[in-house]
């Protein structure tokens, strides 16, 4: 298994070379990809890497799955019935993660706000999306679904934080335990 900073390097190669080549049908999309059991250690390890790639000449802007859910929830306008339905029965988990995955799934907020971080990016031949806490989606929805509706719209190097394994060259079981999913038109590093 290789190691986090190892595969960290390997992506800002990748990056680096796929900025100089510049391929008109080629969409930069990156998946770091690491164990779910780094999760911890990729959220501590995340601050330092974006400070290495704004060293190496990134303009990083940082789209956190987490903060982007919580936003869109405390949007919704039956937010405040879903909070006093779980107050009501808080051992029901199936029925808040139907409520809470109606609100995230349905509508297309999340793809919204994450094509809206990449709207102002585009032109800027030095901006970088780095998306954190994909974990957060879980058991909601996939990052695939959303990349997939995106298509054509990554004008700059996206990297996506990956808790997963990979298990070919493009399927990946996000958080190990999820099907194989193959449906990815992305560079992947690690797993």
């Amino acid at each position: 298994m290789s190691s986090l900073r190892a595969d960290f390097d390997e992506l800002r190669e990748r990056i680096r070379h796929g900025r100089e080549l510049g391929h008109a049908s080629f969409e930069p999309i990156y998946y770091l990809i690491f164990s779910p059991d780094q999760i911890l250690e990729v959220k501590r390890q995340t601050p330092a890497w974006e400070a290495k790639l704004h060293q190496e000449g990134w303009d990083v802007h940082v789209f956190s799955v987490t903060e982007n859910l919580w936003g869109l929830l405390q949007e919704d306008p039956f937010w405040s019935l879903c909070v006093q339905q779980d107050k009501a029965s808080p051992g029901d988990w199936a029925r808040t993660n139907l409520a809470l995955a109606d609100i995230v799934a349905n509508g297309g907020g999340l793809l919204r706000r994450l094509e809206d971080a990449l709207k102002p990016l585009e032109g800027n031949p030095s901006a970088l999306l780095l998306v954190t806490d994909l974990e957060a989606l879980h058991p909601f929805l996939r990052i695939g679904a959303i990349e997939s509706q995106l298509q054509g719209q990554f004008h700059v190097p996206t990297i996506f934080l990956y808790p997963g394994v990979r298990t070919g060259k493009t399927r990946l079981k996000f958080l190990g335990f999820y099907p194989e999913d193959g449906n990815y038109r992305s560079v992947h590093v690690g797993g």
